[in-house]
């Protein structure tokens, strides 16, 4: 009986100390005070060693309108370590994991298909996750991309960009498709080579962001979107009437015979894209169309 009795008081003892205890307010701030006080503990250790390797030094543009105090543009510093084959995609994730969690940018695939973390990187478009560290020089200097309205730190407002993509009508369109369902829309190997480079394209908005003829003019197309025309145009399987249209698209005011080769889109291009002699070919489409011989 005895030692019922005493393993009846052991179980009500060991339900009492599993009991959660009810925290005070103030017991709670405490609580939260010392998690913050060994978060920064933490943050002092993680930098000390970083002293003791190799690192590299991001200047990031800081921006966010709807945060008190955070609505005037700025440059945060942020020390990353630094390891061989390292990308600013990298660098980037390991700030915001490291130091600000607030630290808002773009990115997706992370292998330059996607195109969504384009950036100003040191003065020049590039792709995040492209962008070898190894290949720039300390401080690296990362900013959105010029020319486009900054949503939050290195977001951009895209809506504009990919209006002018639609509005070369991106799609293809034949005059005839085969009688058999299943029988394939046949292209020459020539023809597939003529347009292989523009089919490239990952929307990334670089090339427009690179152009001052776009930053100064918000009608006209752009080598993106005019790139895209040219995929379609010089595609031997669109119907001729299809490309007729397409033609009077790009040959408008704002159009192709707004770029003055310059060149900013095809060096900043991040799949070597040749946008500018895509542009000087319609060009040349667009007068061989509209001259008569009679």
């Amino acid at each position: 009986m005895s030692t019922q009795i005493e393993q009846q008081e052991t179980e009500t003892e060991a339900d009492e100390e599993t009991e959660p205890e009810v925290q005070s307010p103030g017991e709670r701030r405490r609580a939260q005070k010392r998690e913050r006080q060994a978060q920064e503990s933490q943050r002092e250790v993680e930098e000390e060693t970083l002293d003791d390797e190799d690192t590299i030094t991001l200047k990031v543009f800081r921006y966010d309108p709807e945060v008190q105090g955070k609505q005037e543009p700025r440059f945060d510093d942020f020390r990353v370590p630094f390891h061989k084959g390292m990308t600013i995609l990298d660098a980037l994730i390991y700030a915001r994991d490291h130091y600000d969690s607030s630290l808002t940018f773009r990115h997706s695939c992370r292998q330059a298909v996607c195109g969504s973390d384009a950036l100003f990187v040191n003065g020049k478009q590039r792709l995040g996750c492209k962008t070898q560290i190894s290949d720039l020089e300390d401080p690296v200097r990362i900013e959105p991309l010029p020319h486009q309205e900054v949503v939050k730190d290195l977001v951009v407002d895209m809506e504009h960009f990919y209006d002018q993509m639609e509005a070369v009508e991106p799609y293809f369109d034949a005059d005839e498709l085969p009688e058999d369902e299943l029988e394939e829309q046949r292209q020459t190997r020539e023809n597939r080579e003529k347009v292989k480079m523009s089919t490239r394209c990952i929307w990334c908005g670089a090339c427009m962001s690179s152009c001052n003829i776009a930053a100064g003019d918000n009608e006209y197309l752009g080598p993106a979107a005019i790139n895209k025309a040219y995929r379609f145009a010089m595609d031997e399987r669109e119907g001729e009437n299809r490309k007729q249209e397409r033609l009077r698209i790009i040959e408008q005011e704002h159009g192709v015979w707004r770029c003055q080769t310059q060149f900013s889109c095809t060096e900043v291009c991040p799949k070597d894209i040749p946008l500018t002699e895509h542009i000087q070919e319609l060009k040349r489409e667009a007068v061989k169309n509209n001259l008569k011989f009679w």
